[in-house]
């Protein structure tokens, strides 16, 4: 039986997902689909339970779905299971209809953020290391979560809005703190790692204002934002002799993460996948 997946979100014509996946359903040779659809937060508990069924009435089984913008926090009440990813980061991003027909959420953003530094770096390295997150929105859950789950010893928080950073580093626990935005330089002697979590530096947005000076020579850094692809503060990190991990990979592992999960098939995040998904941007 042909397998469906796909995403939810609202808006939702602008997503890279049915692109993503669509490359790897064809790559694998699998009998499936992914699609992108339009669901707003009060019908997604009915959209949720009614896909199965109507799927099959196409002769299709529904496998589960990637949840983006404004989705995420309203699955937490809806799903039948709540993995610990979900449950610590406060979000699901992905769906997985379970053998039984339960409904399981999980979050892999955290992973994608991981796997994508891995690519670059040995993330065991990181063990009792220190990182400077700048931002306290979503995406910083999740790489709360991951830098936790990665086994570093200190995480600093910063955000333009203060009381957000002191928020999230309330809800991570452990040696999370929060620090003054306008503070954040006077840290970076001590940070092995630095990643910007916000929109700054994205076409279209203002510009990071950070200097690297500060930072030690074996210090890496990252930028979930993936357009452009080498953002201003990876630009500065290159010069200064850093390791830069651009933010594409970590969209790129997050969705191999649940297609596998969907699909029971192993797939690679490589160059010419990058390539593939950096070509859709342009259009």
């Amino acid at each position: 039986m042909k397998l469906n997946a796909g995403v939810m979100g609202s808006p939702i014509s602008h997503s890279l997902s049915p692109r993503l996946h669509g490359y790897w359903i064809k790559k694998y040779g699998l009998d499936a689909s992914y699609l992108a659809r339009e669901v707003k937060p009060e019908i997604l508990e009915q959209t949720l339970k009614d896909l199965p069924r109507l799927c099959l009435e196409q002769g299709e089984r529904f496998r589960g779905t990637n949840l983006t913008i404004p989705l995420k926090e309203k699955a937490l009440e809806i799903v039948d299971i709540l993995e610990p990813s979900a449950e610590k980061i406060g979000a699901v991003n992905t769906v997985i209809v379970a053998e039984d027909g339960k409904l399981i959420g999980r979050n892999t953003d955290g992973i994608g953020f991981r796997d994508n530094l891995a690519e670059k770096v040995d993330v065991a390295s990181f063990k009792g290391a220190t990182a400077l997150v700048l931002g306290a929105g979503g995406a910083a859950k999740a790489i709360v979560y991951a830098l936790q789950e990665m086994g570093f010893s200190k995480i600093l928080i910063t955000n333009r809005t203060e009381a957000r950073a002191q928020e999230l580093a309330n809800h991570s626990g452990g040696a999370t703190n929060s620090i003054k935005w306008s503070e954040k330089e006077t840290y970076l002697r001590d940070v092995d790692l630095l990643v910007n979590t916000t929109s700054l530096g994205m076409a279209g947005q203002p510009s990071l204002e950070i200097s690297l000076e500060g930072l030690k020579t074996r210090a890496v850094v990252t930028d979930i934002v993936y357009v452009p692809l080498k953002t201003d503060l990876l630009l500065e990190a290159e010069k200064g002799g850093h390791v830069a991990v651009d933010g594409l990979g970590m969209l790129l592992h997050q969705a191999k993460a649940g297609f596998e999960a969907w699909f029971g098939v192993k797939v690679e995040v490589n160059a010419d996948l990058r390539a593939y998904v950096l070509e859709g941007l342009k259009k």
